[in-house]
């Protein structure tokens, strides 16, 4: 039986330094207020946002037309965005009056992103999908993509709001922020250390779930420890070197590291297990069920928490294409995505996937992504 987390919205208080983190916990983020949820289960409330994104500019009449689209995720190549893609092109084949394609670079790099995104404008397609590397540097080239009457949608990692027509966020912040906080409190203790390992700074959503996992430990796991917050840029080397050396760094002191992506936590997990510290360092994260089940299945790592990546890029592809029809409009309080039925509309211009999952050794082997 799946163990749901159902993530929605509280008002709460600002970030601010804490004696439980350490200086260097934190040096990223986008200074934006947070909004850290109950310390218990009970549910916050969305607050009602006027429409914030952007409009392109004399877009065709593409209503029940053929449309060419594509998809530019932060770096292709890696199971999280393989699946997103999958999504992308099973939507695209249910549609049947949909193009698409997913291209992008190979690393998670936001120039090069940039580029890519720039090459399709130039070429020509009437949409585009994004997975933001940086949302302040990605902002300009979806702007002219929205200049050009290309219409632009976002998914997994935002950017400027204004830079696209719509996002489709895999869970609000905060409450990923609850998951991951309480599931790691439940093993290392309330008095644990704990390490952080991300992709980059600024990458949007990873900046976005960090911030609030601090203004929630501070507030209903204070005594925890945030030891710090490590860059590996979404490489698997990388994120498995990162991980050994605070494992080497910290020795009896780490009790935990957060892997805030689908790359991080499968090497942070090997990294654990090669220094022989499974069962004596907890491993929480985001990551693939598929990643995680060597590590699940020998008790190495208790618990991952992740959306449905196909769910998240099949529901991309069924916003933009309700965009371009002109069935979704700002003002709306959800949008219909297929066989996903109603999706809730949040703050402003954010359609919300709904509630990811928590995989465990019980679980885990019934799914296949």
């Amino acid at each position: 039986m799946r163990k749901t987390l159902f993530l929605t919205a509280a008002l709460g208080l600002c970030l601010g330094g804490t004696a439980a983190m350490a200086d260097s916990a934190w040096t990223g983020g986008d200074n934006l207020p947070t909004n850290p949820l109950s310390c218990d289960n009970t549910p916050g409330e969305a607050a009602a946002m006027p429409y914030d994104g952007g409009a392109p500019t004399g877009a065709p009449d593409l209503k029940g037309k053929k449309i060419t689209v594509v998809d530019v995720p932060k770096l292709i190549g890696i199971g999280y965005f393989n699946a997103t893609s999958k999504g992308i092109a099973d939507a695209a084949a249910e549609l049947g009056n949909v193009e698409a394609k997913t291209d992008g670079p190979t690393q998670a790099n936001i120039d090069q992103q940039i580029s890519f995104i720039d090459n399709y404008i130039t070429s020509g397609v009437n949409g585009i999908l994004f997975a933001a590397n940086d949302p302040v540097a990605i902002a300009p080239v979806l702007k002219k993509a929205l200049s050009k009457g290309i219409h632009v949608v976002g998914y997994d990692a935002n950017s400027q709001p204004d830079a696209r027509e719509w996002f489709v966020n895999q869970a609000q912040f905060n409450g990923i922020g609850k998951a991951l906080i309480d599931d790691m409190a439940k093993e290392i203790g309330e008095e644990g250390a704990f390490a952080i390992v991300t992709s980059t700074f600024t990458t949007p959503n990873q900046a976005r779930w960090i911030a609030e996992m601090a203004a929630y430990q501070a507030k209903c796991h204070p005594k925890m420890k945030w030891l710090e917050t490590v860059e590996a840029q979404e490489d698997n080397n990388l994120s498995f070197n990162q991980a050994t050396t605070l494992i080497n760094k910290y020795g009896d002191d780490l009790k935990g590291i957060f892997g805030m992506t689908s790359v991080a936590t499968p090497a942070s997990a090997e990294a654990v297990t090669q220094a022989g510290k499974c069962g004596k360092i907890a491993v929480v994260g985001l990551a693939t069920p598929n990643a995680m089940k060597p590590y699940v299945e020998k008790d190495c790592v208790k618990s991952v928490v992740l959306w449905n990546p196909v769910d998240l890029g099949y529901a991309a592809m069924h916003v933009l294409r309700a965009a371009v029809d002109g069935t979704l409009q700002p003002g709306a309080k959800s949008v219909k995505a297929g066989k996903l039925g109603e999706l809730q509309i949040i703050n402003g211009s954010e359609v919300l996937l709904g509630a990811p999952t928590t995989f465990t050794k019980e679980n885990i082997g019934n799914f296949d992504f």
